[in-house]
C-alpha cells in the first residue's frame, strides 16, 4: 500500500461538556473539482456527502461493530477496574493505594452504546471532518455494594490519512485518535465522591484502546465500498469494461468527485483505444444532496465499435425473419425497380446480406442520443433449391435514435429506426435510383434488423459503483457528449 500523508491543520478544540461527538478527519486530497469543462475520456462521478454520511452510518448500524464495544472494559475482578487492575492487588488504587477500600468496584463494563448520529462538513481541497454522536452506558458492582449504573458521553477525534492501495483503490488509514469526556451522569447506585474522579480518570484511560478500533472498523467497511470503484463488468460475448481510479479524489464542499477510468477489452482480452473526444464535455453543476455520473460519449462508441468488429450489427435477413405482410420477393422488388431484375423470373425469394465494415458514429446533443450505422446491402435472388444470385449492392446510412433508461449497474438501450438512406454501389443488370428502394427497406430493417440491435445491445452502457449509490431511479439528462444521471441523496 502506498500511503499518501498530508499536513493536518490544528486540532478544533471541543467543549468538555458538550453532547459526544467524534470528531474524524479524512485527509481525501489538496485538489478542489475542476468546474465546467472535462477534457478525459473517462467517467466522472460526483457522490454527494450525504452519501459517505449514509455509508458510516450502515456499517454501524447492519454490522457487529457497536456489539464488538460491549462488554469490554472489565470483567467481573478481571481487568482495569478488577483485582488485577488499577483497583485490584498492587494496582494504583489497591490495599497498597490510598483509596484500598474501593477494590469492591469491579465488573465495570459497557452495557450500552448509542448508534451514533452522523454529521459530517467537507473541507475543500483537504479532507472530511466528521462527527458521530453517542452516549456510553456502563454497568458494574458499586463499592457500597449494589449495581452501578453511569452514562458518558464521549467525543473520539481522529485523523486519517488517504492512501492508495495496491489494486489502485482510494484507502482510509487511522493514524492518530484521542478521547475526550463529556458528561458522566450517574444513573443508579451509590458512588462516593472521590470514586466519581477515580471512575472519570479510568474511563479516559480505557476509552481509546475501546472506541479507536471501532473507528478503525467503521473505515474497514468505508473501504470495502470504496474498492468496488475497482470493478470488471461483463459485457457478454463481446469483452469486457473494467473501471478504474485514474486519479485521487477530488473534494468540494459538498461533493467527492472521483475520475474514473474505464478500460474496455475485448474477449481476447485485447485493450481498445477510445476515440478521442470531439472536443471537452461542459459539465453542468450538481445541485446539493444529489449525486451525479457523467458517462461521456467515448465509452458508448467503444461499446458500439466492439460491436462492430464482432460482426455483431452483421445479418442475413430471409422469408422467416419477416411477417408476411411486408414483401421481400423478386416479385414486390420489380414493382419499385424492375430494371434490377434483368430476365430473373418473378415469385422467388430475396436475400438481404447486411455487413457493417464501420464502426458506427455515436451522436449525444440537445436531449438526443442517435447512432448512425453506415451498411453495405447485398440484395440476392434466393431460390428454394438452388445458389443465391447476387442482383445489387447498395450503400447503405442507418440512423436510428437510442432511449436511454438507468438500471443500478448500466444504461439500457432502445432503438428504433429514424430513417434510412440508400445509393446504389453496383448492379448485375441496370443501374436504377435506389432512392425508391428507402421505403420498403426501411420496413424490412424495422422488422428484421432493430430487433437484433437491441437484443445484442442488452448489455448496454456499465456504470460504476462507488459506495452502493444507486441510479436505477435517477434523472436522465442528454448533454453535448455526455449523458448525466443525477439521483437525490
Amino acid at each position: 500500500m502506498a500511503l499518501l500523508t498530508f499536513h493536518s491543520p490544528p486540532a478544533l478544540g471541543v467543549p468538555p461538556r458538550m453532547l459526544g461527538m467524534w470528531s474524524l478527519l479524512l485527509l481525501w486530497g489538496l485538489g478542489t473539482p475542476c468546474q465546467g469543462l472535462l477534457e478525459k475520456v473517462g467517467t466522472l462521478a460526483r457522490i454527494d456527502k450525504d452519501e459517505l454520511g449514509k455509508a458510516i452510518q450502515n456499517s454501524l448500524v447492519g454490522g457487529p461493530i457497536l456489539q464488538n464495544v460491549l462488554g469490554t472494559v472489565t470483567s467481573v475482578n478481571q481487568g482495569l477496574l478488577g483485582s488485577g487492575g488499577l483497583l485490584g492487588g498492587g494496582g494504583l488504587l489497591s490495599y497498597g493505594g490510598v483509596f484500598g477500600v474501593v477494590e469492591e468496584l469491579s465488573g465495570l463494563k459497557i452495557e450500552e452504546l448509542t448508534l451514533p448520529k452522523v454529521s459530517l462538513k467537507l473541507l475543500p481541497g483537504f479532507g472530511v471532518q466528521l462527527s458521530l454522536h453517542t452516549k456510553v452506558g456502563l454497568h458494574g458492582s458499586g463499592p457500597l455494594g449494589g449495581l452501578l449504573q453511569l452514562a458518558a458521553e464521549v467525543n473520539v477525534s481522529s485523523r486519517v490519512a488517504l492512501g492508495v492501495s495496491s489494486r489502485g483503490t482510494p484507502i482510509l488509514v487511522l493514524k492518530r485518535c484521542s478521547t475526550m469526556l463529556g458528561h458522566i451522569s450517574l444513573l443508579s447506585g451509590l458512588l462516593p465522591a472521590p470514586l466519581f474522579g477515580v471512575v472519570e480518570q479510568t474511563l479516559f484511560k480505557v476509552l481509546p484502546g475501546l472506541l479507536c478500533p471501532m473507528v478503525d472498523s467503521v473505515l474497514g467497511v468505508v473501504n470495502e465500498l470504496l474498492g468496488t470503484v475497482l470493478s470488471l463488468v461483463p459485457l457478454g460475448a463481446l469483452g469486457s469494461v473494467e473501471f478504474t481510479l485514474a486519479t485521487l479524489p477530488l473534494i468540494s464542499n459538498q461533493y467527492i468527485e472521483l475520475d474514473i477510468n474505464p478500460i474496455v477489452k475485448s474477449v481476447a482480452g485485447d485493450v481498445i483505444d477510445f476515440p478521442k473526444p470531439p472536443k471537452p464535455i461542459k459539465v453542468p453543476p450538481k445541485e446539493d444532496h444529489t449525486s451525479q455520473v457523467v458517462v461521456p460519449l467515448p465509452l458508448f462508441s467503444t461499446v458500439f465499435g466492439l460491436l462492430q468488429t464482432n460482426s455483431a450489427l452483421d445479418i442475413d435477413i430471409t422469408r422467416e425473419l419477416v411477417p408476411s405482410n411486408v414483401p421481400l420477393t423478386t416479385t414486390d422488388l420489380a414493382a419499385l425497380v424492375p430494371e434490377a431484375l434483368g430476365k430473373l423470373p418473378p415469385g422467388q425469394q430475396l436475400l438481404l446480406s447486411v455487413r457493417v465494415k464501420e464502426a458506427p458514429s455515436v451522436t449525444l446533443q440537445n436531449g438526443k442520443a442517435t447512432i448512425s450505422i453506415p451498411a453495405n446491402i447485398h440484395v440476392l435472388s434466393y431460390p428454394p433449391k438452388g445458389t443465391p444470385e447476387a442482383l445489387f449492392e447498395l450503400k447503405a446510412v442507418l440512423t436510428l435514435n437510442a432511449q436511454l433508461a438507468p438500471s443500478v449497474t448500466k444504461l439500457h438501450l432502445s432503438l428504433s429506426l429514424e430513417r434510412l438512406s440508400v445509393k446504389l454501389a453496383s448492379s448485375f443488370a441496370h443501374a436504377f435510383d435506389a432512392s425508391r428502394l428507402e421505403e420498403w427497406l426501411s420496413d424490412v430493417v424495422r422488422v428484421a434488423y432493430v430487433p437484433k440491435l437491441n437484443v445484442d445491445l442488452d448489455v448496454g452502457i456499465p456504470l460504476p459503483k462507488v459506495l452502493n449509490v444507486s441510479f436505477a431511479n435517477a434523472a436522465l439528462k442528454i448533454i453535448e457528449n455526455a449523458v448525466v444521471l443525477t439521483v437525490v441523496s
